[in-house]
């Protein structure tokens, strides 16, 4: 089996950054003076108002001028979300309950979507048609994987793990007792 080698001068436009005087990032700056490092050479723009409860990094002393507040933390996902902000941004406390927490959102979302009369057809929403046609097997393993976890789940957190169920006891003036 013979090898095909190309000849890099007969592919058009190959090594057409290689002249430093054709190139219109080199050099970016011929006298270079480094005078805009010594600080801020713009003003900061006006704060927008903060009429919604927005969380920021420990790192950052005030918030940013502008931030979104389209979907402020509410719910057991925004009390996740206040507590890895108060971590730094270099912690796995910080991020992990972010991620947690987008989760707890969905379902939170989608319950809030039933209550308000929306049933969401999660089939479609996921693109399982899509995965049905073209990766049937996949599709099938996570479907499978999913229902044993759920199945699990819903079996720890219902059964006693086969230990009986300690008698609890009562304290009654000095004595104890069995209920």
């Amino acid at each position: 089996m013979q090898k095909h080698v190309i000849d890099p001068k007969s592919v058009p436009g190959w090594g057409i950054d290689a002249d430093p005087q054709n190139d219109p990032t080199y050099p970016m700056k011929p006298n270079r003076t480094d005078v805009e490092q010594q600080g801020y050479t713009w003003e900061r723009p006006t704060q927008q108002p903060a009429d919604v409860e927005v969380l920021h990094s420990i790192e950052r002393p005030n918030l940013s001028a502008v931030f979104g507040t389209a979907s402020p933390p509410v719910g057991l996902s925004g009390m996740i979300r206040r507590w890895a902000f108060r971590w730094s941004e270099n912690e796995y406390n910080h991020w992990l309950p972010l991620i947690l927490a987008d989760r707890v959102n969905v379902v939170e979302g989608i319950i809030e979507d039933i209550a308000h009369g929306k049933f969401p057809n999660i089939w479609k929403e996921k693109g399982y048609n899509a995965s049905w046609k073209h990766d049937r097997t996949g599709l099938v393993l996570r479907l499978a994987a999913f229902t044993a976890v759920a199945g699990g789940l819903v079996l720890w957190l219902s059964a006693d793990g086969g230990k009986k169920k300690a008698k609890r006891q009562k304290h009654y003036r000095g004595a104890y007792y069995e209920e």
